[in-house]
Formats: structure tokens, sequence, C-alpha cells
């Protein structure tokens, strides 16, 4: 069983910076792709950026080089730096991890969030 678990969230002031970890416990966490949800006041759930076994990183548009995710296999931790943050980078982030096993089966693990506010 893979337990998620977000910090780092708090209030920060626009073009401000925040560093979101995500502690991953259970075993093979290097088998598994690590992704970063938010989902805003009144927003869809929408991807902010992913990380690939193999370390490949993917960004929401949104991103626009703001962004770094990146993996530590040493500590089993996903960590997404965000600087030059606007108020409508305001969400609850969730750290996700998902694994294909098979073409029928994926394993999918979510954390419970944590809140992100930019404002002055």
């Amino acid at each position: 069983q893979v337990q998620l678990v977000e910090s780092g969230g708090g209030l920060v002031q626009p073009g401000g910076s925040l560093r979101l970890s995500c502690a991953f416990s259970g075993t093979n966490f290097e088998r598994y792709d690590m992704n970063w949800y938010r989902q805003g006041p009144g927003k869809q759930r929408e991807l902010v950026a992913s990380i690939s076994s193999g370390g490949r990183a993917y960004y929401g548009d949104f991103v626009k080089g703001r962004f770094t995710i990146s993996r530590d296999h040493a500590k089993n931790e996903v960590s997404l730096q965000m600087n030059s943050l606007k108020p409508e980078d305001t969400a609850v982030y969730v750290c996700n991890a998902d694994l294909r096993v098979s073409p029928d089966e994926t394993l999918d693990y979510w954390g419970q969030g944590t809140q992100v506010i930019v404002s002055s």
C-alpha cells in the first residue's frame, strides 16, 4: 500500500516562491510516475507537472517555466519548486503516484493535498 503526504503549502505574496514536497511511503517508488495536480476555487482539477520513473518532466502550459518538478529516489520524495507565483496559482495541490502494471491495471494513489494561497 502506498501513502502520499504533501507538505510545504501556505500563504505567499505574488511573485514569491514555495517548495512543495510529497513523501512516498511504500515500495517501488522508482517505478511510479509522480504527478502534481491542483484544484483552484471553482475550477476543475488540472495537471501541474509530472515526472516519469525515468526522470522525464512534463508541465502544464500555464507553468511557463516558473515551476520545477524533481524526484529524490534516496528519500522517496517528489518536490515542486514554484517561483513567480501568481494569485491564479491559488489552489489545493495534490500529489499523485501512478504505475501501469499491465494493459488492464494501473495503480493510482493520491495524497490529501496542501493549500497554496497567493495573495498580498
